[in-house]
């Protein structure tokens, strides 16, 4: 499934295509995506000026003067932009016919993906976006606020930094390489983490998204190709999926578990 770094070089990618550009017509082939797109679509856009594209979380969102699009890529859904004569292809449900001759494609093979829309004045309030905790690389997500947060909080620490209504966008690859950087074991009860370990796990979330946007930035050329798919984190994974091999920090084999109904890796050696 695509993470925020995924999710944001995605927005990176289609922005300068969208930005300033006027929505012709929404054309929905298939409206039975996780939650039924709305039949209205084209009528509510068709016409608007797209003033904005930016990222809450892993929902992707175009704003028009009036109306906002929330687009969710879901487990394997993508973006892409083609040429107005292009033909859909199998999966090619939803296209946003854009006035500089383009069309913003979007594509989901499993359909878990949504397309949803909202007022502009409303935004905050949808239920989608209304109960999301603070973005990772934001100020707001902090030592004192993560310390804060934890104090009462038996869970695991790696759910914990999972669930979106503490903090959003940190999904099971980063959460496992954040949590390993920071030398915690991703078992380890929140309200166990130390002051100075919540300032580790803050700098490390920090730094492994930071480096995975830059990586997804340098490998994706553009949003004009076949499948308009950025690559995942270029850089070599610390433990997330080498069950079984070497730590490459102190040597003892990194290991695997099962966390919340998700593959966890770590290395006994170096997290505690």
């Amino acid at each position: 499934m695509p993470e925020l770094p995924e999710v944001e070089t995605t927005r990176c990618g289609i922005e300068p295509y969208l930005l300033n550009q006027c929505i012709r017509r929404v054309a929905v082939r298939q409206p039975s995506l996780r939650w039924p797109v709305p039949q209205d679509l084209d009528e509510v856009f068709a016409g608007e000026k797209i003033l904005k594209v930016s990222r809450r979380a892993k929902y992707l969102l175009i704003e028009g003067a009036s109306h906002t699009l929330i687009i969710h890529l879901g487990m394997s859904g993508s973006l892409r932009i083609v040429l107005n004569d292009s033909e859909p292809q199998k999966h090619d449900h939803l296209d946003i016919v854009l006035s500089n001759e383009r069309i913003l494609r979007f594509r989901d093979p499993r359909r878990f993906g949504c397309v949803l829309y909202s007022e502009n004045s409303e935004l905050s309030t949808h239920v989608l976006l209304a109960n999301l905790g603070p973005e990772p690389l934001d100020d707001t997500f902090s030592a004192d606020y993560l310390f804060k947060q934890t104090r009462k909080r038996n869970v695991a620490i790696k759910n914990f930094i999972m669930n979106g209504n503490f903090v959003v966008g940190v999904g099971n690859i980063y959460a496992s390489e954040a949590l390993h950087m920071a030398g915690i074991m991703p078992g380890k009860a929140a309200r166990r983490i130390s002051r100075d370990g919540c300032e580790r796990l803050i700098r490390e979330i920090k730094t492994v998204l930071t480096s995975a946007i830059e990586a997804g930035g340098t490998t994706l050329k553009d949003f004009t190709n076949e499948d308009g798919k950025p690559g995942y984190f270029s850089q070599q994974l610390q433990v997330y999926g080498r069950s079984g091999e070497p730590c490459y920090r102190c040597g003892d084999s990194v290991r695997s578990r099962v966390l919340g109904q998700r593959s966890t890796f770590y290395c006994s050696g170096c997290q505690t």
